[in-house]
């Protein structure tokens, strides 16, 4: 690096403020921190200015480097955790200390699975058991190979609706190609979640705002509660994902509605919420909130042995046993799956890594999104292979096994060998669940578990705080209430895009201001006490600089030229803009787009006799200046660390402007006395130390009587 003087030395300032007639005006040495410029030989250009494969090669030799030396820092211990990140916490297992919470969690969790993993099968429209398989093997395999401790993974509510309205559309629900995609649909989706784990892309979804994914759950609970309700009326309505034709069938067979299962449903609903309440409210009842829907169950199926009503049908035979391996058919199909897959995918990241990354946080440990990913999508592959459908972390259950005191994966196991046990021992009681053409037991713990995802708190807390993440999430919400889920998703996550691009294309430039009394310079819009200089403009681009925005930053660039605000203005006297100082150090990148946009703003300020100076670039930014030709161009001597070494530069150059035109004398200045040549001086401090304040030094100020060390511009001669 060659290190190289940002501002002009004081015999170039000198040099610059002698007139034509040859006087010269009082000027002194400007002190600045120097700028280190890249040597940009080393980048393999004769003239100066490297190419960019030379920069990309060394870029990525750094890389590789530091990849390289974190291989060779890992340990045997390090890979098999990589691998199996079980091992993490079996490595540091307390028995005594953890085993008794993880033995409660993971039954209390267990419990609770069984009841709603039949529940959301049926909500998926299949049959009761392929839930219960959904909620076995991929329990164990995500204990294996997920990173988070208390993330409990089974069906979901929302996992479910995506597969019955996509589905739906293929084949009839009792048909046995529509558990054959179901499965099929598991396979796909772990594959991708694997993919995008090991390619750690899970920072694609970033790009969905959090507004988004709040409308879209609100509504789907909405349509879910709403697709249920035909099992306590008693009669059959419309399936669909959209509002208006579930409310129109719900009104077309109102004349069909059914007492019993409506009072039977009623009851199951407030009895699961008053124990979801009571055990959310009160510490020593904690338990009640997991035992809920098993209760339900429980009453429901004691109500139909004893009283066996006509209108109530049962659930019927469930088979016996553990699901055996098989690998998933119908792959014609695979290409029409590819788009549920996705949402699917997408679904999975933002929920359950978000729930997840939330308890590990809670818990004190670190947790990788991308080995997270990874691990829902082996889970889910190895499924697949055992007749389940698409699973994915589950939120309430997830907040059941922590509150439980679960520390680590072996809750997930317990829960696990729960399901297990009740698929080797209890399905011949399952089929005594009362159904109303098909289970108002269960749609009851589908609609108490869905009724906590609608979010209508956080619209209220996005229209005080943010306008414009309200208006995404309304948007989200009526496209996916009118439209359906498929549409909605893809119209929120547009809309979200179009946010961030319009974000991007139109970034945030302020003007700044010097806070009185400091050599500090902040926006003066948000700190009005702030005051700048005439004849200069200093302006901070709050972004990176690229072909999308660079037209709008010289729009405003022109704007803040003409449109100059003389009130809060001080310094030498001018009529207008001679310097503009771009104050860089918030944009980490510029590209090829800008660069050339730089260089016609120079040509275009320079035919207005305008000069561009640019503090404190970053290495990366001014490295591409450099072999752009844009330092050379702008001169090097215009580039500095600090916007204050800018602005004292930009001063001195600004009074001298000032003082040019005026007519001078002969020098006699040899002739003088000592107490002449002292008097002078003390003019010319003084003189200085107006500039410094920033008053008009051709006007009387009492800052003349004040301390002209108040506000530190530019050094003081010796």
């Amino acid at each position: 690096m060659e290190i190289t003087y940002a501002s002009p030395s004081s015999r170039d300032l000198l040099r610059s403020s002698t007139t034509a007639s040859g006087s010269t005006m009082p000027v002194r040495p400007v002190k600045i921190i120097p700028l280190q410029h890249p040597d940009t030989t080393s980048y393999g250009s004769p003239g100066g200015f490297g190419n960019s494969s030379s920069s990309s090669s060394s870029c990525s030799k750094s890389l590789f480097s530091g990849v390289r030396g974190k291989i060779k820092r890992m340990t045997l211990i390090d890979w098999i955790e990589m691998f199996l990140p079980c091992c993490r916490w079996i490595r540091t297992y307390r028995w005594r200390e953890y085993f008794q919470v993880d033995l409660m969690a993971g039954t209390t969790v267990g419990i609770m699975l069984v009841p709603q993993a039949m529940s959301y099968a049926k909500l998926a429209g299949l049959d009761p058991i392929y839930g219960l398989y959904s909620g076995f093997v991929p329990i164990f395999i995500y204990a294996i190979f997920g990173s988070s401790r208390q993330l409990a993974i089974g069906p979901v509510a929302l996992v479910s609706l995506l597969v019955s309205n996509v589905l739906s559309k293929i084949a009839d629900s009792s048909d046995a190609l529509y558990t054959e995609l179901a499965i099929l649909l598991a396979l796909m989706v772990g594959i991708l979640e694997c993919i995008m784990g090991l390619l750690r892309l899970g920072w694609l979804i970033r790009f969905i705002s959090h507004s988004v994914i709040s409308g879209f759950t609100t509504v789907s609970a909405v349509v879910i509660a709403l697709s249920q309700a035909k099992y306590f009326l008693g009669y059959e309505i419309d399936r669909s994902s959209e509002i208006v034709p579930i409310i129109k069938s719900i009104i077309a067979g109102a004349d069909q509605f059914s007492w019993p299962p409506f009072v039977m449903g009623s009851v199951i609903l407030a009895l699961i919420q008053t124990m979801k309440f009571l055990g959310k409210s009160r510490k020593h009842l904690k338990f009640l909130r997991a035992m809920g829907p098993l209760t339900a169950v429980v009453l429901g199926t004691t109500f139909v042995k004893i009283y066996h009503p006509p209108s109530i049908t049962l659930v019927g035979d469930i088979p016996q046993g553990i699901p055996g391996f098989s690998i998933p058919k119908s792959f014609q199909y695979a290409e029409s799956l590819i788009p549920t897959a996705l949402l699917i995918t997408g679904v999975a990241i933002l929920e359950s890594v978000g729930i997840a990354k939330a308890l590990a946080a809670k818990n004190g440990y670190e947790l990788d999104s991308n080995q997270e990913l990874f691990g829902l999508g082996v889970a889910n592959i190895f499924g697949s292979f055992f007749s389940a459908y698409p699973t994915t972390g589950s939120f309430s259950r997830s907040a059941v096994n922590h509150e439980s005191g679960a520390k680590t994966g072996l809750s997930g196991i317990i829960a696990g060998i729960i399901m297990c046990c009740a698929l080797l021992f209890l399905t011949p009681l399952f089929e005594y669940i009362p159904q109303a053409s098909s289970n108002c037991a269960l749609a009851a713990i589908v609609i108490s578990a869905v009724i906590s995802l609608v979010d209508y708190e956080e619209a209220i807390f996005l229209w005080r705080v943010d306008k414009k993440d309200f208006l995404l999430w309304t948007i989200t919400a009526t496209t996916t209430l009118f439209l359906g889920i498929e549409i909605g998703v893809l119209v929120g996550v547009g809309v979200s895009l179009a946010f961030v691009i319009h974000e991007s294309a139109n970034p945030h430039i302020a003007v700044l201001g010097r806070l009185p009394g400091t050599t500090v310079y902040r926006n003066i819009e948000q700190y009005p006490e702030a005051y700048t200089y005439n004849g200069i403009v200093i302006v901070r681009i709050d972004a990176p600089i690229y072909f999308a925005n660079i037209s709008y930053i010289k729009d405003r660039l022109r704007e803040y030229e003409v449109v100059i605000d003389k009130s809060a203005r001080r310094g030498p006297e001018v009529e207008r803009i001679y310097y503009v100082i771009l104050e860089m150090a918030p944009v980490t990148y510029i590209d090829s787009s800008a660069v050339q946009a730089l260089k016609d703003l120079h040509q275009e300020y320079k035919s207005r006799d305008i000069q561009i100076a640019i503090s404190n670039p970053n290495r990366e930014v001014l490295l591409t200046l450099s072999k752009s030709g844009v330092v050379e161009l702008i001169g090097k001597e215009w580039y500095f660390v600090r916007v204050h070494d800018a602005v004292q530069v930009c001063l001195q150059h600004v009074q001298s402007i000032t003082e040019s035109p005026k007519a001078s004398y002969p020098s006699h200045e040899g002739k003088q006395s000592f107490f002449q040549r002292l008097l002078k001086q003390r003019a010319e401090d003084l003189s200085v130390s107006e500039l410094e304040s920033g008053n008009n030094t051709n006007e009387p100020s009492d800052s003349m009587h004040a301390d002209p060390q108040l506000e530190p511009l530019l050094s003081r001669r010796s």
